[in-house]
């Protein structure tokens, strides 16, 4: 066995018996005898491509992961500008108010908790949710001074409807239920009872969800001790969102 060395690195060449004597007409004739064989143990070298404009060089591997990229999707969100009502004459309506920025938010987080949980509809439960995610709005805060967090109206969520199955998807989009759609109307009938000018501010929706006594966001705002005493003391600052929007 013989060891020789090309650029630094090593061949490792095996011969048989026969070829052993050799002449210097071996070492210019690179075609081995039929009884040899040779391993080139040797690290390939990057492909660099340098640039006419700027000189600088780019490797292959780099403009392979760059294609890679460029082949994603850009994410796209969807922007609601009202909420969903049982009464399609609000809807083209010039009167009806509109609602707030925050409240429309939470309305997509709760949405998007539904999903999360995986879940079919969209509840009461998961609109209370949607407003702990926004988190900046006076409802959000006066859940939270109260001691309501996410974590605790999550975890009363599955203790209540329960866990869902770990195979099933829910829709991109899960349908309110009645109890949600209901307290959604209810928020807007009872800016128009107020005759105040304004957005419907998301402690409407929250109230909303309290109205409806046998909704599982009821529930869970009760058992976390939220009450109608609660609920009056929240009517107060119901227009506050829209004024902090404002000024």
């Amino acid at each position: 066995m013989a060891s020789h060395t090309l650029s630094g690195l090593p061949i490792i060449s095996y011969r048989n018996s026969q070829s052993c004597h050799r002449n210097a007409t071996d070492t210019d004739s690179p075609s081995p005898s039929p009884f040899s064989f040779s391993i080139l143990l040797r690290r390939p070298k990057p492909h660099n491509l340098t640039t006419p404009f700027t000189g600088r060089k780019l490797s292959i591997r780099s403009l392979s992961s760059q294609r890679f990229v460029s082949k994603h999707r850009p994410a796209f969100a969807t922007v609601l500008l009202s909420l969903p009502t049982l009464k399609p004459e609000r809807a083209s309506s010039d009167k009806t108010p509109k609602w707030s920025a925050r409240a429309i938010k939470s309305f997509a987080m709760g949405k998007l908790e539904a999903r999360k949980l995986k879940y079919p509809t969209t509840g009461t439960e998961a609109l209370l949710m949607g407003i702990l995610v926004e988190g900046t709005s006076i409802a959000a805060k006066f859940l939270r001074a109260n001691g309501i967090t996410l974590f605790k109206v999550r975890e009363e969520t599955v203790k209540f409807l329960g866990k869902s199955d770990m195979y099933y998807f829910s829709p991109e989009h899960p349908p309110l239920t009645e109890q949600a759609q209901r307290a959604l109307d209810w928020a807007v009938d009872e800016k128009l009872k107020s005759g105040e000018d304004g957005e419907i501010t998301t402690s409407y929706l929250l109230l909303g969800i309290w109205s409806e006594k046998d909704s599982a966001g009821h529930k869970i705002m009760a058992s976390l001790g939220f009450d109608d005493e609660k609920a009056k003391e929240l009517a107060k600052s119901i227009n506050e969102d829209f004024v902090l929007t404002h000024k």
